[in-house]
């Protein structure tokens, strides 16, 4: 790939245009870390409302009422209650705000950039709980965050009520606490586990068992619920009293001992190494070059975590920019967001978008699991991966296709790019709906 082809596919969500960037595509994308277009979230829910939704659905599944018709009752979870309509609107309405953003924004590299921390700091929408959270936790913790230092991130993600709630420290309590002695309830390890293995050290960076115990009584007493009004708040009576021993350094009691743990946390070198890793494998390719990852992470170590100034070191290196690595294959979310940008379309049909996002493989909001979505090609490369892609690509061909031409439109995001063997298939296309279809399922729209 040229230079101009890396910034828009490599790097964002693939430009219409490829001779704007062609004069300078270093600057282009490193311009876009100093003034990131904004989010607009004016009238989405905030947490607390969103639990209240979530709330709302749960007792809705527990207590289910008759139909009109006299017909036997469902629960909300299988059926569409009046709170299970309002979660799903709402759900719907933020995707389309979120969408219309990500195909639509002039810093598609800044998004990008926020979209990898929102994976990295995974809350998904796979246990009740969480059903409304999932993008409060997005463009409440991580957005206000992706720019500024790692410890501010790592605080606003883990303390959001959607990670309090996914990760299950909400109902974590000390067991020498006030409220563990009455209730003969105990400690949760979820969070602390996570908070060392995937949030910051990475699973080799030699933390003991001890030390995710220790991390979850300091953890007690954050937490989120009917008392606290779907607010995170600290809990005198939830917290584990004593003093907390972890990686060797010794915390106090009380709420004061976070901060000071994801300070030391966001400073230890297997914090900045394994940033690192996932960053350059994230935006360059699945087995990055050893010095590349070596001189981020340095850099990650002497800004103390500034996400600004890392995104401007991985962006301004050489070895970034290399047009021999080998392309990674797009995830369908980002399949769905690069189609669009190209076609410079907005989201027409959002039930069926999310539909067909989620039949090449990727539930919205429901990532398997709390490492996010899989970041290596072999994760989404498949023979029914690629069935899958395919049907999609001739979907969109037939909804798309009346007032472009797929010739004009892959020449114009591609350029020399563009190999002999894709611009003779769109040639030979027996209608423009299907030229459409070859470009989209096309391996220079399937690869970045």
């Amino acid at each position: 790939m040229h230079a101009s082809n890396l910034a828009s596919h490599r790097f964002g969500y693939s430009e219409p245009k490829l001779h704007k960037l062609a004069h300078d595509p270093r600057s282009w994308v490193l311009a876009q870390f100093e003034r990131p277009a904004e989010f607009d979230s004016q009238g989405l829910i905030d947490g607390a409302k969103a639990w209240q939704i979530t709330r709302d659905v749960l007792q809705a599944a527990l207590n289910p009422t008759p139909s009109p018709d006299n017909s036997q009752p469902q629960d909300a979870l299988g059926g569409m209650t009046p709170a299970r309509q309002l979660l799903r609107k709402t759900n719907l309405h933020v995707l389309s705000k979120r969408w219309q953003h990500m195909t639509q924004t002039p810093t598609p590299v800044a998004e990008r950039w926020v979209q990898f921390w929102a994976n990295h700091f995974c809350v998904a929408a796979t246990k009740g709980t969480t059903l409304a959270l999932v993008w409060p936790h997005e463009y409440e913790a991580i957005r206000p965050h992706a720019m500024g230092h790692y410890k501010d991130l790592l605080r606003a993600a883990i303390l959001h009520p959607g990670m309090l709630l996914y990760l299950d420290n909400a109902q974590s309590i000390g067991p020498q606490s006030i409220a563990g002695r009455r209730r003969e309830k105990g400690l949760n390890e979820n969070l602390a586990r996570e908070l060392l293995e995937l949030h910051t050290l990475g699973v080799n960076a030699g933390y003991t068992q001890d030390d995710v115990t220790q991390t979850a009584k300091l953890l007690t007493g954050w937490t989120v619920g009917q008392n606290t009004a779907g607010l995170t708040r600290f809990v005198d009576n939830l917290h584990q009293p004593g003093k907390k021993t972890i990686l060797g350094n010794i915390y106090p009691e009380g709420p004061q001992a976070l901060d000071l743990l994801l300070t030391d946390l966001a400073r230890h070198p297997a914090c900045a190494h394994f940033m690192a890793t996932k960053l350059c494998r994230h935006f360059v390719t699945d087995t990055p070059p050893a010095a590349l990852v070596q001189s981020i992470a340095g850099h990650f170590r002497q800004t103390d975590g500034d996400l600004k100034a890392v995104a401007v070191a991985l962006f301004s290196h050489d070895l970034a920019w290399r047009e021999d690595h080998l392309p990674k294959f797009k995830r369908p979310e980002e399949c769905l967001i690069s189609a669009h940008r190209l076609m410079q379309k907005t989201v027409i049909n959002m039930e069926a978008s999310v539909y067909w996002v989620q039949s090449m493989g990727q539930a919205l909001a429901r990532a398997p699991s709390p490492q996010g979505w899989p970041d290596l090609s072999a994760d989404w490369l498949s023979p029914d991966a690629v069935l899958k892609r395919i049907q999609w690509a001739e979907r969109y061909g037939e909804m798309y296709s009346k007032d472009l031409d797929a010739r004009d439109l892959m020449q114009q995001a591609f350029g020399p790019n563009l190999s002999t063997s894709t611009a003779q298939t769109i040639a030979r296309a027996e209608s423009g709906a299907q030229a459409l279809a070859f470009a989209l399922a096309s391996p220079e729209h399937l690869r970045r």
